[in-house]
């Protein structure tokens, strides 16, 4: 697939799908372990989830 193809393919993709393409090249680019990423989304996800209660 070509770089064309696959920027194409993100422009149509759902919100949710963007935000993750998002997030793992911002969490990769500053060399985020694994385990502290992870660790973070939980925390994230329970604000989150307090948000929508």
């Amino acid at each position: 697939m070509s770089d064309n193809a696959a920027a194409s393919e993100l422009d149509t993709a759902p919100e949710e799908v963007k935000l993750a393409v998002d997030l793992i090249f911002l969490l990769e680019s500053h060399q985020i372990e694994p385990r502290v990423a992870l660790a973070a989304l939980e925390i994230v996800k329970t604000d989150l989830q307090a948000k929508l209660a």
